[in-house]
């Protein structure tokens, strides 16, 4: 990547007329032939980097493309590049087209808000009856995560290699567990817009994904945007991958039709047909500014907090360098995805990668380029800082040396931190970590004060074993349990 000073002068010169335009409600112009440079090199770097096969970019401003290209290879097999025609999954991404769609039967006033979640499923238990339409699309609502490892394995209840009806799915999903009352806590659940998507298909007659083709897809021209299919001759369709345990890289896990039909993200789409999305978001086309704008606040909990995740119904509501951001990634299948939305800059930015989750990072790859579409976005970059809290450090070197022993350590960190510790997730964790523990070295690059009152400071380290680095976020609650830790790859830029 070319230097940030290299850009110092392009930046000064833009910025400020870039701001104007944004205020004023007109595109941004073209990128310059110095920022595209800069952003093919980044790109460049970050696949190799991220060990990426293949990369689409769209950067857009107000459904106006400025930049729309492929990087790297959409199939491996048969060596073919990654265009901007290339096809991608979209994962979770998805579920933004369908809190468009609920929130369109609300405006027509066939579904409310308000309406509990047992109207649309007679056959719910009682603890469903407190569980309202707005808890699900704010994943508020309690119910339980049904693709849990445990829960998608073979022969237990939602084993992704078999197929199943609506009806059965939804049988399945009502002999869950609540986990809490509806609105109490926040959690990101696949659940919630499964339920979705066939109470669409109630309410509409029609599965969701025709409801989305005939009212935004096929509306907005997006010819490219339909549903996953195996069994479909689908034109520049690229191929997932996966790195395994032992850093190999393999083609996709295979899943039956029903896991690639639900509402929780399971749509083709291209950097294409989503500047036409991005463009109609901008304007009541498809929603009344009030329902857009439902869609982009955070919901709050029942304490009157807002959410933890900053979430709203579909989205994640942020900023960035003080700047409102407004975004989703999503996973599946050996794809990862990422949609950057800067409203008050007129700005958008969407990365689609043809590798897991596990192993992309598509969040900081959107960043970085929006602060290289505009200047005033630029991520800080991850280096070292003071730690005024060494103990945290202490803890932390004290849990990674238990993890490489395989000691239990249920009991050092929070039951919902310890049900993502199954056995797979800690054999994979450890299989990284004893590339840098014991005997490396932990850094601290970032500290981030807790999001909502009471919540969890979160620190950041970069641990290093000679050429080997990994990022740890990690976090202690105020009952002294370990509640965020995660692995991530090393990078040079925060997100």
């Amino acid at each position: 990547m070319q230097p940030r000073a290299s850009l110092s002068v392009v930046f000064l010169a833009l910025f400020g007329s870039a701001i104007a335009l944004a205020q004023a409600g007109i595109p941004l112009p073209s990128l310059s032939s110095d920022q595209i440079h800069s952003i093919d090199s980044f790109i460049g770097a970050e696949l190799t980097r991220q060990r990426i096969p293949g990369i689409a970019l769209g950067v857009y401003s107000r459904g106006r493309i400025l930049l729309a290209k492929g990087y790297g290879k959409a199939n491996l097999e048969h060596n073919v590049p990654v265009s901007a025609e290339t096809i991608f999954q979209s994962g979770s991404v998805g579920k933004q087209f369908v809190s468009a769609a609920i929130m369109m039967l609300v405006e027509e006033g066939k579904v409310s808000l308000d309406d509990s979640v047992a109207k649309y499923f007679p056959n719910a238990p009682d603890s469903w009856k407190p569980v309202q339409i707005r808890n699900l699309l704010s994943h508020t609502s309690g119910l339980s995560e049904y693709e849990t490892r445990e829960r998608i394995a073979p022969g237990v209840p939602f084993y992704l290699r078999l197929d199943f009806t609506e009806e059965e799915l939804v049988t399945k999903i009502e002999a869950l567990p609540i986990e809490w009352a509806p609105g109490e806590k926040w959690a990101y659940r696949n659940t919630n817009y499964l339920l979705l998507g066939v109470l669409i298909h109630k309410v509409a007659g029609k599965g969701y994904a025709d409801f989305l083709a005939e009212r935004i897809f096929q509306p907005l021209g997006m010819v490219s945007t339909r549903l996953i299919s195996d069994r479909d001759i689908i034109p520049n369709r690229a191929a997932g991958y996966e790195i395994d345990s032992h850093g190999d890289l393999k083609n996709q896990d295979w899943v039956s039709p029903t896991f690639n039909s639900t509402a929780d993200g399971t749509l083709y789409f291209n950097v294409l047909d989503v500047a036409k999305w991005d463009g109609a978001l901008y304007g009541t086309r498809l929603l009344k500014q009030s329902s857009l704008d439902r869609m982009w606040t955070v919901y709050p909990l029942n304490n009157g907090q807002p959410n933890p995740s900053g979430y709203g119904f579909g989205w994640n509501i942020g900023q960035q360098n003080n700047h409102k951001r407004i975004e989703h990634g999503g996973a599946w299948q050996g794809f990862t995805c990422e949609i950057s939305r800067y409203p008050d800059d007129n700005l958008t930015v969407v990365v689609l990668t043809n590798l897991d989750a596990g192993h992309a990072n598509t969040a900081v790859i959107s960043h970085v380029v929006a602060g290289l579409s505009l200047g005033a976005l630029m991520p800080d970059k991850l280096k070292a800082i003071p730690d005024t809290s060494p103990a945290i450090a202490d803890r932390l070197r004290k849990l990674l040396s238990q993890l490489v022993s395989g000691d239990d350590v249920q009991a050092e960190v929070t039951p919902q931190l310890a049900g993502f510790l199954t056995p797979e997730a800690r054999r994979s964790g450890v299989a990284r970590l004893s590339k840098i523990w014991p005997g490396g070295t932990i850094t601290l690059v970032k500290r981030q004060a807790p999001a909502t009152p009471g919540g969890v400071e979160v620190s950041t380290y970069r641990v290093t074993k000679g050429a080997e680095a990994l990022l740890i976020p990690f976090g202690i609650n105020a009952e002294g349990k370990i509640s965020v830790l995660g692995l991530a790859a090393d990078r040079e830029f925060d997100q």
